[in-house]
């Protein structure tokens, strides 16, 4: 799969368009979400084994849903199932991909942990605050394994953001699809750093009423991952409309 490049304004197109994707069956979308999240919860009530689990199988299940982008783009009813579709389609190689996930996460955590070291935590939510030169300098430590740990995570993420849906849609290998994936985030990294951006303010206004407007922009965030998968890889021929007025209305 050969990606091309796009204008860094198209990262704010991409929230638009994944709105629009989420208008022409909300209610669905937001079911869709919520069973997600519950699956999220419900794979912490095994220690361990639960969490990575999940970890292993998000790629089946994320790549249903772009399976379900495509089905709502294409006018037909989003239904629940489509959650569940990635394991009739190319489940073996979704599932490589979620080890590759599993595996570089558990990395990027050990290392975090190796930077900060092992007394950092205590120390931070030491409530005696006897040493204030102590918590100081853990607070340095806690910052320098963010910053690694954001280093190590950026990567990971580049390789697993369009994975599943070129493996589901495009039936490529994993090894592939995991390329094709960051080199085309790396390509686009200014369109994805100003995608980035937005979505950090949205988060943040979402976040404010009870964080119940992550209700919306999760799945909306969800669509907006198909709309940048299509624009970079399935560039349309067709002139766009002209830009005007409120682009959520459109």
């Amino acid at each position: 799969m050969k990606a091309r490049t796009v204008e860094a304004g198209r990262g704010w197109q991409w929230i638009v368009d994944g709105f629009g994707l989420f208008r022409k069956s909300p209610l669905m979308w937001i079911a869709l979400t919520v069973v997600l999240v519950l699956i999220w919860m419900v794979s912490f009530i095994i220690p361990l084994l639960g969490p990575l689990l999940f970890n292993l199988l998000f790629p089946v299940l994320f790549a249903g849903l772009m399976l379900g982008c495509k089905a709502v783009e294409g006018g037909e009813d989003l239904e629940l199932p489509y959650l569940f579709a990635g394991f009739k389609k190319n489940p073996t190689a979704l599932v490589t991909i979620g080890g590759v996930y599993l595996v570089g996460t558990i990395v990027v955590v050990g290392m975090i942990f190796i930077t900060a070291g092992g007394s950092m935590l205590p120390t931070v939510f030491d409530k005696s605050g006897s040493d204030m030169q102590a918590v100081a300098g853990a607070l340095r430590s806690m910052a320098l394994a963010l910053t690694v740990g954001f280093a190590l995570y950026l990567p990971l993420m580049m390789l697993i953001w369009f994975a599943p849906i070129l493996v589901v849609l495009h039936e490529v290998s994993p090894v592939e699809a995991m390329k094709a994936s960051f080199f085309a985030c790396l390509t686009n990294w200014l369109a994805f750093l100003v995608y980035g951006l937005i979505i950090l303010v949205l988060w943040f206004v979402a976040s404010i009423p009870l964080f119940l407007g992550l209700v919306v922009l999760v799945p909306v965030l969800i669509c907006s991952v198909y709309t940048s998968y299509k624009d970079i890889f399935i560039a349309s021929a067709e002139p766009r409309p002209a830009s005007g007025g409120n682009p959520f209305l459109r």
